[in-house]
């Protein structure tokens, strides 16, 4: 005899009762009833009419429905508990009828009109834990209706629901005009972010610590970043284990960005991905992997959040210019027109340098000992001594402000880090340099700008160990930085003094890929290329350094960076041949 086929389908199923049903009808049977009816009429039985649900069958104060969408079923419930906080108004309390609802989506099994199942057994257990008036789901609706309806879901964690034999991921529906407003923190006036706890992926509990321990040195390191607003451990740490919604997070802590994650070990390998939101909208605003073998676990977590911070720092810059970009003129802060300034102070064009320096000069205007000002405009200064005339008010203004860094962002890696390279280049005053380096480095050892800045500074000082493994960490850190060209000519310069030829021709070839207008990346290539006896290539990348750069000659070069001679004069040989002028 065939075995009878069973009937399913994939539903969403609504169950809800009225709290304290037995209470209300000891002290007004017939009250009660007559409400009941009145809200079911009036209520209840349209809007599940509206939403297209069928009412499969109902049990004295209960209903259990069926909906072919989650989205309507949740849209169903909701709207029912708005209605019945307007119907309760001016009720005695006791006097109130609110009911829970529950809801699920999963396989039932039909049978008539009926269904059956898990699928209604747990909607009937989430209705029985729900608040008076409130909504509970699982996983799956939260997932299916989040962000698609105004509502706010807050996990309660994994509970074991009665008779149910999975534990059963729970989420409590909060309806927002129903709620007293819990006012947002008001977003800082500068970049902010909250790093919420990884999850541990492996599966293995002992592996939580390392989870957790690579957070927090995230956190830390984050914290270093003078210009970024960073949400402290223990409140990033309060969403662990939930499910949350980004967007939601960033309400609540007050902060533009995200970052979240997770941590995979698989024996002697280790897996952590990281991504950052921009809890404004959701939306990726960068992503990465990280694969990693296992053999410290310490040195491991360090080197992770070095590369996370370092690769998150210059995305979360142009995030926020990009936010600066559509802000009202007359709403700007100091802090806004230097994010407009960075891309012009950082490319060492004096052309790009005039626009930068009304915008950081209307910053300092605002606030006369802004660090994160007073650095790129040094820079800039620097940018058109070297590049544009050799006058001596641009260098001297490069020197003020540079030590105008210094006094006012002892604490800012980049600002110490930009101070430094001037210092070094315009002041010629190496020793102090190298402190500034240190100093720099000791407040953000994964700053890819100030190791870059060092790096290049260090090239010229002869010291080409430290400046290769300080460019090579800072192209490490961030390999699509439009700022890597510094990093890039830093190798260039050292391997050519260490003659390595080929090695200093692909790191030119590297930085003209990076900032193709910056001619002595042109120059460096020409000198490679001369010793590696590529002399029709040397002569055309010479004439493409002066083709970007009319002022560019070994003359002007030499008086603009005065360097060790030892340095120098290779380059200068090396360029004389493939055809730099002199002068």
């Amino acid at each position: 005899m065939a075995k009878e086929r069973v009937e399913r389908r994939l539903t969403a199923v609504l169950a809800a009762d009225v709290a304290g049903y037995s209470r209300l009808m000891g002290a007004d049977e017939e009250g009660t009833l007559k409400q009941l009816k009145v809200h079911r009429r009036e209520l209840v039985d349209p809007k599940i009419e509206e939403h297209r649900g069928r009412i499969i069958k109902t049990t004295g104060d209960g209903l259990l429905v069926e909906f072919a969408s989650v989205v309507d079923a949740m849209r169903c419930a909701a709207e029912i508990q708005r209605g019945m906080v307007a119907r309760n108004t001016g009720k005695p309390e006791a006097e109130r009828i609110e009911f829970r609802i529950g809801i699920n989506v999963d396989d039932v099994i039909t049978d008539g009109g009926d269904i059956f199942g898990d699928g209604v057994n747990v909607a009937a257990r989430l209705e029985g834990i729900a608040e008076p008036g409130g909504i509970c789901v699982s996983s799956r609706v939260q997932e299916d209706t989040q962000g698609r309806l105004d509502v706010i879901f807050e996990d309660k964690g994994e509970l074991q629901l009665k008779n149910i034999k999975r534990p059963v991921r729970v989420y409590q529906v909060r309806l927002e005009e129903s709620q007293p407003a819990i006012p947002a923190p008001a977003l800082p006036d500068k970049a902010s972010i909250a790093v919420l706890p990884f999850a541990n992926m492996s599966g293995d509990s002992e592996q939580e610590y390392f989870a957790d321990g690579v957070v927090e040195d995230i956190i830390t390191r984050l914290s270093r970043i003078k210009w970024l607003f960073v949400i402290a451990r223990n409140s990033s740490f309060s969403y662990k284990g939930k499910s949350v919604d980004l967007r939601q997070v960033g309400h609540e802590l007050g902060v533009r960005d995200v970052l979240e994650g997770s941590v995979r070990k698989a024996g002697n390998r280790v897996r952590v991905t990281a991504q950052l939101i921009d809890s404004s909208n959701g939306h990726h605003v960068w992503a990465e992997r990280y694969d990693r073998a296992l053999d410290d676990i310490f040195a491991l977590q360090d080197e992770i959040a070095m590369s996370v911070i370092g690769a998150i720092e210059p995305n979360l810059r142009r995030a926020e210019l990009e936010r600066i970009k559509r802000k009202r003129p007359d709403s700007l802060d100091a802090y806004d027109p230097v994010l407009q300034a960075m891309p012009f102070a950082y490319s060492h064009m004096p052309d790009q340098a005039a626009v930068a320096i009304p915008l950081l000069e209307k910053a300092l205007a605002l606030e006369p000992d802004y660090a994160a000002a007073h650095a790129p405009l040094a820079l800039c200064y620097h940018a058109r001594y070297g590049r544009a005339g050799l006058r001596e008010e641009d260098r001297a203004a490069a020197i003020r402000h540079a030590h105008a860094a210094v006094a006012g962002g002892g604490d800012d890696a980049i600002a110490l880090g930009i101070a430094g390279f001037v210092i070094a280049i315009d002041e010629r005053n190496p020793s102090a340099a190298l402190d500034l380096f240190e100093r720099a480095l000791a407040l953000s050892n994964s700053n890819a700008l100030s190791l870059s800045c060092s790096a290049l500074a260090l090239s010229w000082m002869g010291k080409t160990d430290t400046a290769i493994e300080r460019a090579q960490r800072a192209l490490r850190l961030n390999s699509f930085d439009p700022l890597n060209y510094l990093a890039h000519n830093a190798l260039a310069i050292s391997y050519f003094q260490l003659g390595q030829y080929a090695q200093a021709r692909d790191a030119a070839r590297r930085s003209i890929q990076s900032n193709p207008q910056f001619g002595m990346s042109h120059a460096f290539l020409a000198g490679a290329l001369v010793q590696l006896g590529c002399a029709e290539e040397a002569k055309a990348e010479a004439k493409q350094a002066v083709a970007v750069d009319p002022h560019f000659s070994i003359g002007r070069f030499s008086i603009a960076a005065g360097f060790e001679l030892a340095v120098f004069a290779p380059f200068a040989a090396a360029w004389r041949e493939a055809g730099i002028p002199l002068e």
